[in-house]
């Protein structure tokens, strides 16, 4: 897995950059990266992958990997699929290269903010639906840790969990397939 930069963003760099984040597109968006979390700190780049409604995206370990949210560890299927807006990473992150460090499994030029992408919101993306579910997405000590405290406070903070700077979960509503470059448009 690429690990993220060690030059980490300050809060205002973060800052600086929410205006670009603010205006990513709202109705149609673009799918720009897939990853599968094939093992712990483990990454694969799909250019294609298929989203089922057993296992989320084919060759992630959500299914397998369980979940510290259920009362008896199995995955959870309100953390199914992550969805981050790619915009966030570039700033955070910087080049594509160091995003897969950040977790998720979708990376969208796409406004998934509470705004604009509230629980129950269902995204079409290539050939799949996902909807948007109430479990909140936060920073962790694993993302402080690759992106530094300065970005863990600013997408745990009250306009990036508004913003929901981290991202969003969701469940697989219509399993599919998708690809880099896809259209991802709310329902």
């Amino acid at each position: 897995m690429q690990t993220a930069n060690t030059a980490h963003r300050t809060i205002e760099e973060l800052a600086a950059g929410l205006a670009r984040i603010r205006n990513a597109p709202a109705e149609n968006g673009t799918l720009r990266l897939i990853v599968a979390r094939t093992a712990v700190d483990e990454r694969e780049i799909l250019e294609q992958g298929e989203l089922t409604l057993e296992g989320g995206l084919a060759g992630d370990n959500w299914l397998s990997r369980g979940d510290r949210h259920t009362e008896d560890g199995s995955a959870d299927p309100l953390r199914q699929v992550t969805v981050m807006n790619s915009r966030v990473l570039e700033l955070i992150a910087g080049p594509t290269g160091q995003w897969p460090a950040a977790g998720d499994q979708l990376y969208a030029d796409f406004d998934i903010s509470e705004a604009n992408a509230p629980a129950g919101t269902r995204l079409r993306i290539g050939g799949a639906t996902l909807e948007v579910t109430e479990a909140p997405h936060l920073g962790c000590g694993k993302f402080k840790l690759r992106y530094g405290h300065d970005a863990l406070r600013w997408v745990n903070s009250e306009t990036g969990r508004a913003l929901k700077l981290r991202g969003v979960n969701a469940r697989v509503v219509d399993p599919g397939t998708i690809r880099t470059g896809d259209s991802i448009s709310k329902l």
